[in-house]
């Protein structure tokens, strides 16, 4: 019996524990709820704070900004801000050349030199599209300088002010400074390099070779029909050619679209 009392008691001393340690943990939890409550209270209070301070910088912002537009000298700013004058070169064109007007409906040359093209190719070019359109010396001249682009416009506006006077003279000058992008001068004997490629129709190759003939300028007939001759391909045509030898190019162009008609191909 005395050791069923000592049972109960030490239960109802560890139920009492229990419960204090509960209401320990509990009133933990109230304080620790209570400072969570206080620091989100001051954060609200510093948001307003700040919210009202940036309201009051917006509408100082906009007063002074209201103050500016309204101040004369502002609009003078804005203006020097928003355009920049483009930069001034003194133009290497004499009075009479700059004085001339480029009509509105005046199409100009498609061509473009950047310094790096042979100028008699871009020289050649020129001429031919304003061969087709017209126009003076001095309309030359400046519609000359609109096709330099690049490097060649920098050379250009290096010139001295007022030093071109005609477009021959723009020509020469120009010629003179580009003369090592010339492409070498092509020789009569060059027409022996060409030759026929395995696979190349004898229309192509008789095309190919005309071109060359008209690049190199020359009027050499035996020579031509003989370089030809030794680039076309084996084959019944050459076997012809040697046979009866054509005695001008003309000639073998003629009997190239015979034998071309008789083989069953278009030329």
């Amino acid at each position: 019996m005395m050791r069923s009392t000592r049972q109960g008691s030490t239960r109802a001393e560890s139920e009492e524990m229990t419960m204090q340690q509960v209401m320990g943990m509990m009133q933990g939890l109230q304080e620790v709820m209570a400072a969570s409550k206080v620091e989100q209270e001051r954060i609200q209070v510093d948001l307003a704070a700040s919210q009202a301070r940036n309201e009051e910088l917006c509408r100082a912002n906009e007063e002074l900004r209201r103050g500016l537009r309204n101040h004369p000298r502002s609009h003078e700013t804005e203006d020097r801000e928003c355009f920049t004058p483009p930069r001034e070169f003194p133009m290497p064109f004499s009075q009479s050349i700059m004085e001339a007007v480029i009509p509105h409906t005046f199409v100009g040359p498609k061509v473009m030199f950047t310094g790096m093209e042979d100028p008699e190719a871009h020289l050649t070019a020129f001429h031919t599209q304003m061969m087709l359109v017209g126009g003076s010396d001095a309309l030359r001249c400046k519609l000359f300088m609109s096709t330099l682009t690049r490097m060649a416009m920098d050379w250009f506006i290096s010139l001295p002010e007022g030093h071109i006077t005609s477009f021959v003279q723009l020509s020469q000058l120009f010629r003179e400074q580009y003369l090592a992008n010339r492409a070498p001068a092509p020789f009569s004997y060059d027409l022996f390099d060409v030759k026929q490629y395995q696979g190349e129709t004898l229309k192509e190759y008789i095309s190919r070779f005309g071109a060359q003939v008209v690049k190199v300028g020359t009027t050499d007939e035996p020579m031509i029909v003989y370089a030809f001759r030794k680039g076309v391909c084996p084959g019944s045509f050459s076997k012809s050619l040697n046979r009866s030898r054509p005695k001008t190019f003309a000639e073998v162009r003629q009997r190239a679209v015979e034998h071309i008609a008789s083989e069953g191909e278009a030329y």
